[in-house]
This record gives structure tokens, C-alpha cells and sequence, in this order.
């Protein structure tokens, strides 16, 4: 388990460390490319933001997908969850994206726990960072005394040992 979140380095050069992507040491990462399209847009044109927990959610799943090396409907048979539900999320919305924009999702896993792991999303436009996402999610299971419930499970060992990279 990890009992703080590893460290960021950056790159003292640039100009504006906080808009610049991080890299996390000792956990693992994942890097994705989305298109923007129409339907993600506002009639301004520029993303709407419950958009922008869509693309999270999918790239968390991409980057569990990668750790375990199966999909997720094969990862929550083989562990026999109900899934990791999100129990905590937020944003910083630092630069709009619009239609057509090709963006980059890197999604790092910033701390694990015993039934709980955050993450941390970094959409990046250009190799800037344009949105920031937080998400504390639970690994979960049926309630054995009341499988109308959920209930948190412990992540197991060899789920850890992978997320660690």
C-alpha cells in the first residue's frame, strides 16, 4: 500500500509548472488520444463539462484494462466485484476544448489504499494541461448480508502489484 502519493517532477525550464503535464514515479499511467466531437459540445462550441467525467471514467477503465491485461467485463467476473465506484470527483477546468480539438488523456494512479485508490487525469491539448480530474474510487463487491448492497472489498495483492507498474 502506499501511504503517500509519489511525487511529481517537472521540468524546471518551463515557463508554467502548473500547466505543464506532470509524471508520477512508481505508479502506473496510462495515455490516451480523443478526438472532441460535436456531441460533446455545448452551443458555444467548447466541451460540456460532465463530458470531461466521461472521458475519465473511460480512461480509468482503460488504464485497468492495461494493468490487468483483460477487459473490464473479464476483470469484474475474474475478481468477482460489482465494479470501483466512484465515491469522490472533481475538476479544474484551466483551458476550453472545442470540436475537433485532438486531446490527450493521461491517467495516473496516485494512491492506493486497502479497498480505496485515487487517480489523477490530465487532459492535455498541445502538450499543455487544459483540465485536471480528481477520482477516489472503492473496490467493491456484493454485501454478503445484504446483496441489494454494495460493500468495499480490499484490492487485492496482485491488482496492487500491477497498478504499481
Amino acid at each position: 500500500m502506499c501511504d503517500s502519493p509519489p511525487s511529481i517532477e517537472t521540468d524546471p525550464s518551463a515557463a508554467d509548472l502548473a500547466r505543464r503535464p506532470a509524471r508520477r514515479k512508481g505508479l502506473l499511467s496510462n495515455r490516451r488520444s480523443v478526438r472532441i466531437e460535436w456531441g460533446d459540445c455545448d452551443p458555444a462550441g467548447i466541451v460540456f463539462f460532465p463530458r470531461y467525467f466521461a472521458f475519465f471514467d473511460t480512461s480509468t477503465t482503460a488504464l485497468f484494462e492495461r494493468a490487468l491485461g483483460m477487459t473490464k467485463f473479464e476483470f469484474l467476473k475474474a475478481y468477482d466485484i460489482i465494479g470501483y465506484p466512484m465515491v469522490d470527483t472533481r475538476a479544474r477546468f484551466l483551458e476550453a476544448s472545442r470540436f475537433g480539438d485532438e486531446v490527450v488523456i493521461e491517467t495516473i494512479v496516485a494512491e492506493i489504499k486497502r479497498s480505496s485508490f485515487n487517480i489523477v487525469h490530465r487532459l492535455l491539448r498541445n502538450e499543455e494541461l487544459a483540465v485536471e480530474g480528481f477520482e477516489t474510487r472503492v473496490w467493491a463487491g456484493r454485501d454478503p448480508g445484504d446483496p441489494g448492497k454494495l460493500k468495499s472489498r480490499p484490492i487485492p495483492p496482485d491488482v496492487i502489484a500491477r497498478l504499481r507498474g
